[in-house]
């Protein structure tokens, strides 16, 4: 399905995917949950965040279906929900990383 093809209620629900991971924190939190799965003690001391503020956003991704949650004994594990989230995130980091490579080339050429 294209995006020309989604219907109301599907647009809303993209929308409000795109609007939650465009907090920093949230984009950091998924990042950081897309090469293994992470709790939510490792997530917090990792970005320096308080558990009660990781374990919200936690809650709001994983309404949205961005991340999964899967819990292992007293501990719950968080990763991406599935192949759709990391290859969004993957490729919009590799074209942030493109662009801002490609401005380091041009402020570079006279050297």
């Amino acid at each position: 399905m294209r995006p020309f093809e989604l219907s109301d209620d599907q647009v809303v629900e993209l929308a409000e995917m795109f609007r939650l991971m465009g907090d920093p924190s949230r984009l950091k939190i998924i990042a950081s949950c897309l090469s293994a799965p992470m709790c939510v003690s490792d997530i917090a001391a990792k970005h320096g965040l308080s558990q009660p503020l990781v374990s919200h956003h936690l809650r709001l991704l994983r309404a949205a279906r961005v991340l999964r949650a899967e819990r292992r004994g007293k501990q719950i594990f968080y990763e991406a929900a599935d192949e759709h989230v990391k290859r969004v995130i993957d490729d919009m980091t590799e074209h942030v990383c493109e662009h801002l490579s490609s401005e380091f080339d041009e402020g570079h050429k006279d050297v």
